[in-house]
Parts: C-alpha cells; sequence; structure tokens
C-alpha cells in the first residue's frame, strides 16, 4: 500500500508541477522583472503590412476572409494581402479570385504542397516590412493589425503573437475553452519574461527579414519561426488586444486530430532545430517545460490512475462493509442525475481522447512519422 501510495502521489505532483507550479513560477518571474516588458514608445504607422494567407479553401470563403483583412484600423494605403494557394490540393483556383480588390494578389504555393511550401511562396511574394499570417476559418477585429504592429515597434521583438478567442467568446466552459484560456495565459507571460513558446497561426506577425524559410513537411510552423526568430538573438511577444475569433465548435474527436498533429510537430522540431535544447537557446528551460514535458502527462495520469485503483481495490477487500456503500450510493447519484452524467463521461472521454493523442504523437515521433496533416474539421 505504501508503494501504491507513493507512486500516486509522485505522479499526481510531477502532473501538477508542469500544468501547475510552471505556470505560476513564469507568472512571479515576469512580475519580478517589470523591465522586460516595458514596450518602447509608439512611432505610428511608419512600416507596410503585408497579410498572407496559406489556404486550401473555396474561393467563396477567400474572399469573405479578405473582406475581413481589409476591413481594418490599420491605413489601406501601407496593406496589402497574399492568397497563398496550396499547390497539394486548394478547392479555389487563381482564375476565381483574379477579380479582388487591387490590393490582393494570389500566388500558387510550392511543390510538393503542404502548409508549410505555402507559406513559403506567400512570404516571398509579400513586399511588406512586416509580415501578418492569417487563416481563412477566423476573422480579425479592426484593431488586430494596428496592434500587431504596435508591439514591433520595439526593436527588441522580432514576432509577436495575437490571441485567439474561440467561439466568439471567452467563456466557453468546454475542455478546449479551458486550455486555451490557460495557454494564452502562460504565453502571454512567457513573453514578458522573455519569448512567448510558439505563437498563434491564425494570427501573427513576424519581420519580413527575420522570417525563417520552412522546411518542406514542417508540421508546426507556428512555434519553428519563433523559435528560430529566439535563437536569431529576438524576442517574441504576445499580444491580447490583437484577436482572431474563430466561430466553430470543436468536439473532442476533432481536437485529437490537432492535437495530435501538433505535439508531433514538437518533436519533429528537435530534428529541425537541433539547438533549440543547447544553451544557444536562451529560454531552452521554458520550451521543455511548455513543449516537451507535457508529453509525459498520460504516462504520469496513468501511473496514478493504476495505483489509485489498486488502493482502492486493496481498501475494499480489507474493509467491504465500510468502502462499498458509498461506492455504491455515488455511481447511483450519477447515474440517476443527467447534467452530472454528462459532465462525468463528457469530461473521461475528453481526458482519455487527448491523452490518446499525445501516445499517438509519441509514437509518430519515435517512428519520425512526420506526414500526419489532417483538416481538424
Amino acid at each position: 500500500m505504501t508503494t501504491l501510495f507513493a507512486a500516486a502521489f509522485i505522479s499526481v505532483t510531477l502532473v501538477a508541477f508542469i500544468w501547475i507550479a510552471y505556470p505560476i513560477a513564469i507568472w512571479f518571474l515576469a512580475r519580478s522583472m517589470p523591465q522586460r516588458h516595458q514596450l518602447s514608445p509608439v512611432r505610428g504607422f511608419e512600416q507596410r503590412i503585408s497579410v498572407v494567407l496559406a489556404t486550401r479553401e473555396s474561393a467563396e470563403l477567400i474572399e469573405r476572409r479578405i473582406k475581413n483583412l481589409l476591413e481594418t484600423d490599420f491605413p489601406g494605403a501601407k496593406l496589402d494581402v497574399v492568397v497563398a494557394l496550396d499547390a497539394g490540393g486548394a478547392h479555389a483556383t487563381i482564375a476565381e479570385l483574379s477579380h479582388l480588390d487591387p490590393r490582393v494578389r494570389v500566388v500558387l504555393g510550392d511543390q510538393p504542397g503542404g502548409k508549410a511550401s505555402t507559406l513559403n511562396a506567400g512570404v516571398r511574394t509579400a513586399t511588406g516590412d512586416v509580415i501578418v499570417f492569417a487563416d481563412s476559418a477566423q476573422i480579425f477585429d479592426r484593431r488586430t493589425l494596428p496592434e500587431l504592429l504596435h508591439y514591433l515597434d520595439d526593436e527588441r521583438f522580432g514576432a509577436v503573437s495575437g490571441a485567439l478567442t474561440l467561439g466568439g467568446a471567452e467563456h466557453g466552459t468546454s475542455p478546449v475553452h479551458a486550455y486555451w484560456r490557460l495557454e494564452k495565459w502562460l504565453r502571454h507571460n512567457e513573453s514578458m519574461l522573455h519569448s512567448s513558446i510558439g505563437v498563434t497561426g491564425a494570427v501573427y506577425a513576424v519581420r519580413r527579414e527575420l522570417w525563417p524559410v520552412l522546411p518542406v513537411g514542417t508540421l508546426l510552423d507556428d512555434v519553428y519561426v519563433p523559435m528560430s526568430i529566439i535563437l536569431a538573438g529576438h524576442r517574441v511577444g504576445f499580444t491580447y488586444a490583437a484577436r482572431a475569433i474563430d466561430v466553430r465548435a470543436f468536439g473532442s474527436d476533432a481536437e485529437a486530430v490537432r492535437k495530435t498533429r501538433t505535439l508531433t510537430g514538437v518533436l519533429q522540431l528537435l530534428h529541425l532545430l537541433p539547438d533549440l535544447m543547447s544553451t544557444k537557446n536562451p529560454v531552452r528551460i521554458q520550451f521543455v517545460m511548455h513543449k516537451l514535458a507535457r508529453l509525459a502527462t498520460p504516462f504520469l495520469l496513468a501511473v496514478f490512475a493504476g495505483a489509485s485503483a489498486s488502493m482502492l481495490l486493496l481498501f475494499m477487500m480489507r474493509y467491504p462493509q465500510q468502502a462499498l456503500p458509498p461506492l455504491i450510493v455515488f455511481v447511483i447519484f450519477v447515474s440517476i442525475v443527467p447534467p452530472l452524467r454528462r459532465v462525468c463521461v463528457g469530461g473521461i472521454r475528453w481526458l482519455y481522447v487527448l491523452q490518446m493523442a499525445t501516445v499517438r504523437a509519441l509514437n509518430n515521433g519515435l517512428r519520425a512519422r512526420w506526414s500526419v496533416w489532417q483538416d481538424p474539421k
């Protein structure tokens, strides 16, 4: 029993350290060094912006997205949009989009297709001093582009991430909403200390001269790009003021597909950017805790669940009269109260599919299997 208790205690303590203690430590350190996050004074709109929209969506959806991108408080004369169509299977053609606003250019992504090749083609075509990256499914606030550029007025920063809002509201109750609230809060505090570990692919900006050409097949451009910029000696910021709103609702299965891809991408980065784990990386501890340590979560939870179940079984065998009645009452209560039953069943399902996504990602990483891109819709 003592060994089982120790296993349960150590495993749950490590999970708490990864998911709770580390974010709190970053929050404390960020506020202990206020000079690290004081931005330089705003100089105004002195730079040009090119928005790169890498997509394989339909012409109708692309047109709606472009309309939103051009409805901004940023001066229109200093703004242009590059639509890069995925050569691996875009649903729109250059001819279908030829009638768009004069500020819009449409190009075909590089072969063999995929997001990395499409982004490379888009950036190569862009002429702005700052490149803003957007996805097809979200919409920007009118202040999103000005706020991104405002952050890059500070010469210490080479890139800045905006904030993704899911479901059009921050008060969503699904595990995905809870995860993104934590993720944004953590990235914000990491950027105050030094740099955000990763950016939001749907809304971020990079100084054009710092763009690293993406290797073909890169799964996680929104971590490869900022980490390359950090390794080059710059910081990566985060701002809540630049928002991308995604009104889609993701179920557990769709989120599991996305998590498998993104976590596989984290492991791929160790091959693409070997300096991530060297002293050349000023945020290597943050990278390990934010990205790599989380991969141990399913195994730690399995140890905790196994040890706890074993202790419960031993207790029930030793003291059946004390253990069985409360357990039976609990099972009956959950069964007859629909809201509680839905919460329990839904929570268990979310926990299972997301941890299995991590296991699949680890398997992909061990096998160097990087061809895992799937549409989570």
